[in-house]
């Protein structure tokens, strides 16, 4: 006999396995000490990929826990999947790197399977309670993965640098909610949306303050200023990591408060988000030029990618979150190929990160620089690889709801972010072959082979992805 609670934590099932999990591997950890590593790295991607389809198990229709406070529906299903699966796919990807670099912990599976279940709460959130909730519990995980290299000055100078500024951001972020909370006498989403209609000067002060903390966790201008330092500083795996599944669940949460949240202002918060959007397209494409560091380059990447991302969002139409759920997945792809190869640059023993330590790959190892060159032409944009239908589906949506001139600067943006991409391409067919990296661990090889073959191939058979994306934002309508 089921008991009588079990329906209504139904929707919750994928988080609370998470967290069961992240439990019982730390006790794991804890009985057998670093031997207990390798074990409880396949144990958090098992339950990473039960998590996944546990999502996709749970009934269709919009399911609420909570009071409201949890949604799931095709939305969040659709983002789930992408965050569980990003987050398996770079734990995967670590087994050797902190096998070989000897500072393999058995905590940073489980802080991953626990900020991964921040993430879950995020994609879900029906009010401000399960928001900060969902983001606090992500964040946390995250100040400390990234200093998870206790040894290493940089490491920890970069967890530092991190938690000081999360620490900031999720104050204006509270102050926010408690001004919203003030002037509407609600926390959750389709009672502020009530409220929201009738105006209210206060009601957009808490607004902004709102979004700008949301602009932190997706590394949005002007709040960017810790991304390459916390990129670069952080250990390779943990940064493909940070560019990858915490991305898809803070901008899942921005597109859930906008539209849930603020549907009848909709032209007070689309004037944000194309600053924003400008913003962090040009500063991502110009900021990049002069970086010699692949991880920094690939953190002004990230930074010009979310603000493609916002084009969508702004335009406010089903079209736009379609094009933004799509640019995502496109993007989580993109990211964890290019980081495969990142973490595959290994000579003498230790890592290399300098963009000229690629130079004449294609000699020394043609196929990683074969599949490194078709993601960077896809994070590019080029065509027919999957970048460009990405940042395609935002345009149009941009362009359906009258924002020429966002659409037209994201374009000139994309063209001026084309040039460090190619820079490193010549890098890799052009110059003068260095000494050979060390063989690609099979980990590496696996997910650059999937990454890489979904990016060029894309557009042979584009229908399932377009398909669910569509689903997904017309239940956030």
């Amino acid at each position: 006999m089921i008991p009588q609670q079990f329906p209504t934590l139904l929707p919750v099932f994928p988080e609370l396995l998470l967290a069961a999990g992240a439990m019982g591997l730390l006790m794991l950890g804890a009985f057998r000490g670093e031997r207990a590593a390798p074990v409880v790295d396949l144990g958090a991607i098992m339950v990473l990929i039960a998590a996944a389809a546990l999502v996709l198990w749970l009934p269709a229709g919009k399911l609420t826990a909570f009071g409201n406070g949890f949604v799931v529906d095709d939305f969040a299903r659709f983002l789930k999947v992408l965050a569980f699966g990003g987050s398996a796919a770079a734990i995967f990807m670590s087994q050797s790197y902190f096998a070989r670099d000897k500072i393999r912990k058995f905590e940073y599976p489980i802080l991953i399977l626990l900020a991964t279940a921040g993430m879950g709460m995020m994609i879900s959130a029906g009010d401000l309670i399960a928001l900060y909730l969902g983001l606090e519990l992500m964040s946390l995980s995250l100040y400390v993965v990234a200093s998870v290299d206790r040894d290493n000055v940089r490491s920890t100078e970069a967890g530092l640098k991190y938690f000081v500024l999360g620490g900031l951001s999720s104050g204006m972020l509270l102050y926010g909610c408690s001004l919203i909370y003030g002037y509407t006498g609600s926390v959750t989403f389709t009672a502020i949306a009530q409220a929201a209609s009738q105006g209210g000067i206060g009601i957009l002060f808490g607004l902004v303050f709102l979004f700008a903390g949301l602009c932190f966790k997706i590394s949005a201008v002007p709040f960017h200023m810790w991304t390459p330092d916390v990129y670069e500083g952080a250990p390779t795996p943990v940064t493909a990591f940070f560019a990858a599944a915490p991305k898809v669940a803070a901008i899942a949460l921005f597109m859930r408060a906008a539209q849930n949240a603020f549907p009848t202002i909709v032209v007070q918060w689309q004037q944000i988000l194309v600053f924003v959007s400008i913003a962090s397209m040009l500063l991502g494409a110009f900021a990049a030029i002069g970086q010699t560091n692949i991880k920094r380059l690939m953190a002004y990447s990230s930074i010009g990618h979310m603000g493609f991302a916002l084009v969508g969002l702004a335009a406010g139409t089903p079209e736009g979150v379609q094009g933004v759920l799509i640019y995502i997945a496109i993007y989580l792809a993109m990211t964890l190929g290019t980081f495969a190869c990142i973490l595959s640059m290994r000579r003498d023993f230790r890592m290399v990160e300098n963009i000229s330590d690629l130079s004449g790959l294609s000699r020394t190892n043609p196929a990683m620089a074969f599949f490194l060159a078709m993601l960077l032409f896809s994070l590019a944009g080029i065509p027919p690889l999957a970048g460009f239908f990405a940042k395609y589906y935002v345009f149009l949506a941009a362009i359906k709801a009258g924002l020429f001139a966002l659409a037209v600067i994201g374009v000139l943006a994309s063209v001026v972010g084309a040039y460090y991409y190619l820079l490193i391409v010549k890098t890799m067919y052009f110059d003068e072959p260095l000494k050979p990296f060390e063989p690609m661990p099979r980990e590496q090889v696996a997910v650059l082979a999937v990454c890489g073959g979904f990016n060029m191939l894309f557009f042979v058979y584009p229908a399932p992805l377009i398909e669910a994306a569509t689903v997904a934002a017309k239940s956030l309508f």
